[in-house]
């Protein structure tokens, strides 16, 4: 017999995520996995920084060539950050 209180243990993890602020670490680290898995060693080592403040994935390149071709697909890049990590978290992709 179900007791009132009683939660699928995914809703569990899913609030206690929300409430201690973890799931911006988790994302991070989904991020950081894709990125070097999909983007390649190559574009990885001009890789500076990939952080995640609130909503915004703040990218950091050392090449300005490089650079400026990913910004022309941030859009494109931010669908397929929000793919992987399952819900449309990130709103927009800064690279610098």
């Amino acid at each position: 017999m179900p007791r009132h209180n009683d939660k699928i243990l995914k809703e569990v993890l899913q609030e206690m995520m929300d409430k201690y602020e973890y799931k911006d670490k988790l994302y991070q680290s989904k991020i950081r996995k894709f990125w070097l898995e999909v983007m390649g060693t190559s574009i990885n080592q001009y890789t500076t920084t990939l952080n995640l403040k609130g909503k915004k994935l703040f990218i950091a390149i050392e090449s300005a060539s490089l650079r400026q071709e990913l910004s022309f697909g941030k859009e494109k890049l931010k669908d397929a950050l929000n793919r992987e990590i399952g819900e449309e978290y990130i709103e927009e992709v800064i690279i610098r």
